[in-house]
C-alpha cells in the first residue's frame, strides 16, 4: 500500500486522535499506555528510544517493543533519539513493523541530550536536520514525524517547523516552551507560537503544554487550532484526563497494578507511577512514602498502596461535613488531580522555610541569593553545614591555588617542576628525573637498579664461572655434531 501523508496519515491510520499520550522516558511502557487508552487515550508513544543502543541491542529492542504482541496499542508511534542519518534510518527499519509512524525526537531538554548531542540540542543544525528526515522518509514504509520545542521567535520558530515539513515531517508536535525552559523553570508554555506554526505548515499539528484537565485540552484547540493535543504531567498525575474525571487515586493504582501483572515492566516504572498518582497524599503519609521507595517487590508495593488505599478510606470516614481540601488543592488529596510544579522563587522559600527545620526532605532547592543577604544552600550543601556549622561557600573565601605550568589545574606546592601530579609524572618518566613533592623517583630507582645489577655480576664465585664455561663449551660440541 502506498505510504499516507499529512491528513490523510492522521485521518485514517491515526484515526484522527484528538487525545495524545507523550512519550516519556520511563513512563510510557506498554502497561501505562493500556492504562490511559482505557481512559479517553486515543493515540500513545513509545519512551524515548537510543537509536544507536536500538540498532545493536537485540535485548533492548525485546524490553522495549518485541514483547508480547498487544492489538490494543494501537495506534502507536515510536520515538527515537539520534544524530546521525544512518544510525536513525536503520533503527527505524527494525521498529517501523511493529508501530505506525516513526517520530524524531528532538525535544529533550535535559542534560543527557545535551552529552549525547540529540533532542533539542539538534534545532540549530538544520542541515543535518534535514538529511536525517530526507533519508527516513524515503527509506521507511511508514511515515516519519517530528516532536519539536520552540525557538524564543516565533518567526524563527515557523521557519524551523517549515524546513521540517518540506524535508518530509508528515505531522509536527509542538512544544510551547524552549529548551531552556525545563524543571522549576519551565513556566507556562506559549500557545501563540503553537499557533503560528499551526498556521504556517500543511501538515497535522498535535499541541503539548499547559494541560491539566480536559477543559485545557478543549481550551488549547479552540485557540491554537490544531488536530490534537498531548499530555505528559496531567497524564501522570490522571490517566482519565481525557474522560474529563477526577477519579480515586487507588482505582486508578489498582487498575494498573493489574495490567502491570499481565504486561510486566521494570520496578522502577510501577514505583514512578505510583508516586505520581499518590504525589498528595504521600505529602501527608511521610512514613508510607519511605515504604514505597524502599519496597523491593511488585507484591510489596501492591502492599503499600492497599495501605494508602486505607488510610484514605479512614480519613474519609472521619470527615465532618464542611470539610475542604487542605494546601490549596482543588479536590481531596485522594482524588486523581494536576500538580502544580512550582516556580523557583516559591520552591527557595518552601525548601528554605521547612526542609531543615521541620525535617522534611524538600527538593533541591536553587543556589541564589535574595537581596544579596542569605544563600540558599542545595540539600546536599545543607547537610556539610549541619555536620559543619563552621563551614562557607562562599567562592570568594576558598583558597587560591597555583597553577601547573602545562594544564592549568593545582600544582603541588613541593612539585620540582612547578606542575600537577599527572603532568609531573609524565615529565619525570620521560627525563628519568625525581621529584620528591610527589613522591616519584624514577632516577633513584634506575639507579639503584644499575647498583644492584652490579652488584650481583661482582659475588658470582669463580667455581660458578668455571661450571658455566665449561657447560657452554658441551653444548656447542654437542650442536657442531648434530650439524654434522
Amino acid at each position: 500500500m502506498p505510504k499516507l501523508r499529512g491528513e490523510a496519515f492522521w485521518r485514517e491510520t491515526l484515526r484522527s486522535a484528538h487525545y495524545v499520550v507523550a512519550p516519556m522516558v520511563d513512563q510510557s511502557e506498554l502497561a501505562w499506555r493500556l492504562l490511559s487508552r482505557r481512559h479517553g487515550a486515543q493515540l500513545c508513544y513509545t519512551p524515548m528510544l537510543h537509536a544507536q543502543v536500538f540498532l545493536r541491542d537485540a535485548n533492548y529492542r525485546r524490553e522495549n517493543l518485541y514483547g508480547e504482541a498487544c492489538p490494543e496499542d494501537r495506534p502507536l508511534i515510536v520515538q527515537f533519539c539520534a544524530n546521525d542519518p544512518e544510525v536513525f534510518v536503520q533503527a527505524a527499519l527494525l521498529a517501523q513493523d511493529y508501530c505506525d509512524a516513526i517520530d524524531l525526537n528532538l525535544g529533550c531538554p535535559q542534560m543527557i541530550a545535551k552529552r549525547g548531542h540529540y533532542g533539542a540540542f539538534l534545532q540549530e543544525e538544520w542541515d543535518l536536520l534535514q538529511r536525517m528526515i530526507l533519508l527516513a522518509n524515503e527509506k521507511l514504509s511508514v511515515p516519519i514525524t517530528c516532536k519539536i520545542r520552540v525557538f524564543p521567535d516565533i518567526d524563527k520558530t515557523v521557519k524551523y517547523a517549515q524546513m521540517l515539513e518540506k524535508a518530509g515531517c508528515q505531522l509536527l508536535t509542538v512544544h510551547g516552551r524552549t529548551k531552556e525552559q525545563k524543571g522549576p523553570l519551565a513556566g507556562v508554555a506559549s500557545w501563540e507560537h503553537i499557533q503560528a506554526v499551526r498556521t504556517a505548515v500543511n501538515i497535522p499539528v498535535f499541541a503539548n503544554g499547559n494541560i491539566q484537565c480536559l477543559s485545557d485540552v478543549e481550551e488549547c484547540i479552540r485557540k491554537t487550532g490544531v488536530h490534537g493535543v498531548m499530555s505528559a504531567e496531567g497524564n501522570l498525575h490522571n490517566p482519565a484526563l481525557f474522560e474529563g474525571r477526577n477519579p480515586l487515586v487507588w482505582e486508578m493504582a489498582e487498575e494498573y497494578l493489574e495490567i502491570v501483572q499481565k504486561y510486566p515492566c521494570p520496578l522502577s516504572y510501577v514505583r514512578a507511577h505510583l508516586f505520581k498518582l499518590w504525589h498528595h497524599t504521600l505529602q501527608v503519609y511521610q512514613q508510607l512514602r519511605e515504604e514505597l521507595a524502599k519496597v523491593k517487590t511488585l507484591e510489596g508495593i501492591v502492599d503499600v498502596n492497599r495501605e494508602l488505599k486505607l488510610r484514605c478510606q479512614e480519613e474519609i470516614a472521619n470527615q465532618k461535613e464542611g470539610d475542604k481540601p487542605k494546601e490549596g488543592l482543588p479536590f481531596f488529596h485522594w482524588i486523581c488531580q494536576p500538580y502544580i510544579r512550582t516556580g523557583p522563587k516559591e520552591r527557595c522559600k518552601e525548601n528554605g522555610a521547612s526542609g531543615t527545620e521541620k525535617g522534611v526532605r524538600g527538593k533541591r532547592t536553587l543556589e541564589e541569593e535574595e537581596d544579596g543577604n542569605s544563600e540558599l544552600l542545595s540539600k546536599n550543601k545543607q547537610k556539610k553545614k549541619l555536620r559543619n556549622p563552621n563551614k562557607s561557600f562562599d567562592p570568594s573565601l576558598k583558597p587560591k591555588y597555583a597553577k601547573c605550568d602545562q594544564c592549568g589545574n593545582p600544582k603541588g606546592n613541593k612539585c620540582v617542576f612547578n606542575m600537577c601530579r599527572g603532568c609531573c609524572k609524565k615529565r619525570a618518566f620521560k627525563e628519568t628525573a625525581d621529584c620528591p613533592g610527589h613522591g616519584l623517583l624514577f632516577k633513584t630507582k634506575y639507579e639503584k637498579s644499575l647498583s644492584w645489577q652490579h652488584s650481583q655480576r661482582g659475588i658470582q664465585s669463580p667455581e660458578m664461572s668455571r661450571r658455566q664455561e665449561a657447560e657452554l663449551g658441551e653444548a656447542v660440541v654437542l650442536k657442531a655434531s648434530g650439524d654434522n
